[in-house]
């Protein structure tokens, strides 16, 4: 009985072990993904057109090429300075969900 006892303890503590490490390697890939961004030959995002204009103005407006910032390995441009110091201070919140695909 002892002998079953000692059996099943170890078992348990495998099973304990690889459920563990098994959780650890799935945060670990959860936390070390970087999305990928949909962007053109010339790595823009969005065509050129400012991701802060849907929010503020409700509309497209074309981006300008002096006014851009580098996020997430893309290039985003912006109609206004006001545009991308917003973007800049919180990109996730105005950057497309799922990188724009």
């Amino acid at each position: 009985m002892e002998q079953f006892k000692d059996y099943t303890m170890k078992k348990l503590s495998s099973c304990i072990t690889i459920l563990f490490f098994s959780f650890f390697l799935i945060l670990l890939s959860c936390s070390t993904r970087i999305a990928s961004v949909n962007v053109d030959a010339d790595g823009v995002a969005l065509k050129g057109y400012d991701p802060v204009a849907y929010f503020t103005l409700g509309r497209p407006l074309q981006g300008k090429k002096e006014l851009q910032v580098v996020y997430n390995n893309a290039k985003w441009l912006f109609a206004s300075k006001e545009h991308m110091a917003l973007f800049q201070e919180d990109p996730a919140q105005f950057a497309p969900r799922y990188g724009g695909y």
